[in-house]
């Protein structure tokens, strides 16, 4: 199975699309969605922190948090299944129990764990989606929190029970949130995947459109260089 799955064939129809479209087309993929901040929040720590998000394809979910301020890395990779079964093409399959997922390395003196949460529901992805995301289908796709201890779990709960009782969304909120197990980072090839390919199909329609709502709902905690992860870390190929 290659690299891109399901994608490739994904990819020549959603070019298609766009050119007979518009460049609308890719505007209108994404639907950012205005919400308030968690009403509970972290404490500021010292040192950095570290949180995984899921939620649909990694490519994204990677690029927008690489454009946050006080992020200093985000890690394409698996989470919630064994260390074994934790490559793409297996992942690929549904069968793993790994979501596709980021690891996400911040400085809690420039954002919150509040704040990446907010973010990761307005922009990053679509968190009333059971195991899909936009064109991606399975478990491997589903929305969740992975935690790193009880202070992110009691801010995640009560975010997801905010904005579920103010009725934010159209529909209720399926991300869980389960302890942090294990990390497996993403094959070499996906990292950094949205930067070193802003013209390949999927990117242009599902997910530079992220990059532009988080611009537009987030200017304070934009940077408009990413954090790249490919210069500083030895990836498996």
């Amino acid at each position: 199975m290659s690299m891109f799955s399901h994608r490739r064939s994904l990819a020549g129809l959603l070019a298609a699309t766009i050119l007979s479209l518009g460049a609308c087309v890719a505007s209108a993929a994404e639907d950012a969605v205005v919400i308030p901040p968690p009403a509970v929040d972290e404490a500021v720590r010292p040192g950095t922190e570290t949180a995984i998000f899921a939620g649909g394809c990694f490519w994204g979910v990677q690029g927008v948090f690489q454009h946050v301020r006080g992020v200093q890395s985000a890690v394409s990779g698996y989470a919630g299944g064994e260390a074994g079964t934790a490559q793409y093409e297996t992942v690929s399959t549904g069968s793993t129990g790994h979501a596709e997922a980021v690891e996400v390395k911040f400085d809690p003196k420039q954002v919150s764990y509040g704040k990446l949460l907010q973010i990761f529901f307005s922009v990053a992805h679509n968190p009333t989606q059971l195991n899909f995301q936009g064109p991606d289908q399975g478990t491997q796709y589903r929305s969740a929190l992975f935690v790193a201890d009880p202070e992110q779990r009691k801010v995640a709960e009560r975010y997801i029970g905010q904005l579920d009782k103010a009725h934010v969304f159209a529909q209720p909120i399926v991300t869980k949130v389960s302890d942090t197990a294990g990390f497996y980072p993403a094959e070499a090839y996906h990292q950094d995947f949205l930067t070193l390919n802003p013209t390949y199909p999927y990117i242009v329609y599902n997910d530079l459109p992220k990059i532009e709502n988080l611009k537009s709902l987030f200017p304070a905690d934009y940077r408009s260089q990413p954090v790249l992860v490919r210069k500083v870390r030895a990836f498996p190929g």
